[in-house]
């Protein structure tokens, strides 16, 4: 294995691409990030900033910043690729934005590097090995909180880590160079094991909140609605059983107790609730804010509509994970105005 440094192709500079993008940068790897034009003329006139001071072994207490001089920010993935070759590309884009991403890789397929796919959900991978091939494809997730402030500009809200697929010849390498840059990274023999056990992870209290308009505190306090996400668990469980595919721990992430939480007797409720509904802090989940801040954009198809799409595959019943799906889906393309469901979960509840 070769210890020279990667060079990398980074879709956007959002939250993971800056994080991830930025703290290889700052132990010596070559970055390229392709954004939009107006966020690639902002970023090559003040670079990146990351606030990373959570992390005491990088021994900062301030932000660190990257200058534009360090790094190259350009506006479309074909003037991207003419800083070429790449050793590997970055995809963490919100899924929702998979398929506009994807037709541009299609045209320039053959001056494609392998693509590390980060996002959440289990349907972006196959989409990109149709494209690329699945030689031509490196499975990941994410589970460090990362907050954004703007474009390149994020702190490090959750030390946890990433997991990595032992899936390509350059997995053992990506995994040595992030925990070099102290992203704690762990090599999985299993994408599907890993993939979809971050998904269950991103499951909780996500569209129940957004649908509800209330925290996942909220939920978890109310024993109604706790059961109904915990139902909504266990679908994806079964569904999950039923493929072959098994639970496993991810980087600072229990989910085997998560998924015992899921089946486990009703005396475990008070540790449950302690440990889900604070699990945030104060941060609304991810389907919240798309929902609430009008971008008319949901990763909840990729998320609770992949496990009832599984479903029907496997002859597994999943009534809740449709049921949020359906729901939050009509109200993203204002089909049901948002006040139809805000604060009334019997209303949600009965609607199994």
């Amino acid at each position: 294995m070769t210890n020279h440094p990667l060079k990398i192709l980074s879709f956007g500079a959002g939250a993971i691409g800056t994080y991830i993008g930025g703290s290889l940068a700052l132990t010596g790897h070559e970055v390229v990030f392709v954004e939009r034009p107006n966020i690639a003329k902002s970023l090559n006139e003040r670079g990146l900033r990351l606030d990373l001071s959570l992390d005491t072994r990088r021994e900062t207490s301030a932000a660190d910043l990257l200058p534009a001089s360090d790094l190259v920010f350009v506006n479309s993935l074909e003037r991207a690729l003419d800083y070429g070759p790449f050793d590997i590309a970055v995809f963490a884009l919100k899924s929702y934005d998979t398929e506009s991403a994807l037709k541009d890789i299609a045209l320039l397929a053959d001056k494609m590097p392998p693509v590390l796919c980060l996002q959440n959900g289990v349907d972006n991978e196959p989409a990109i090995a149709e494209i690329l091939g699945p030689e031509n494809l490196i499975s990941g997730t994410v589970t460090s909180a990362i907050g954004r402030r703007d474009a390149g500009d994020i702190v490090l809200e959750k030390l946890r880590g990433i997991g990595i697929a032992n899936e390509h010849p350059l997995s053992e390498r990506l995994v040595k160079a992030m925990n070099i840059a102290f992203l704690n990274a762990k090599l999985y023999e299993s994408a599907a094991d890993m993939k979809w056990s971050k998904m269950l992870t991103n499951l909780v209290g996500n569209a129940t909140s957004a649908i509800l308009d209330i925290s996942p505190a909220e939920i978890f306090s109310r024993k109604d609605l706790y059961a109904f996400e915990m139902r909504m668990l266990r679908e994806a469980l079964a569904v999950m059983d039923a493929q072959n595919i098994k639970v496993v721990n991810l980087p600072g992430t229990p989910v085997n107790l998560l998924a015992f939480a899921a089946k486990g007797p009703a005396w475990l409720r008070p540790l449950a609730v302690k440990k889900l509904g604070g699990g945030r802090g104060g941060k609304m989940p991810s389907f919240h804010i798309d929902l609430h801040s009008g971008r008319d954009k949901s990763e909840v198809d990729y998320l609770n509509g992949a496990i009832a799409r599984a479903g029907i595959k496997t002859n597994i019943p999943t009534p809740v994970n449709s049921l949020l799906n359906k729901t939050l889906l009509a109200m993203t393309e204002h089909k049901i105005p948002l006040e139809d469901y805000a604060k009334k979960p019997l209303k949600l509840l009965a609607s199994v």
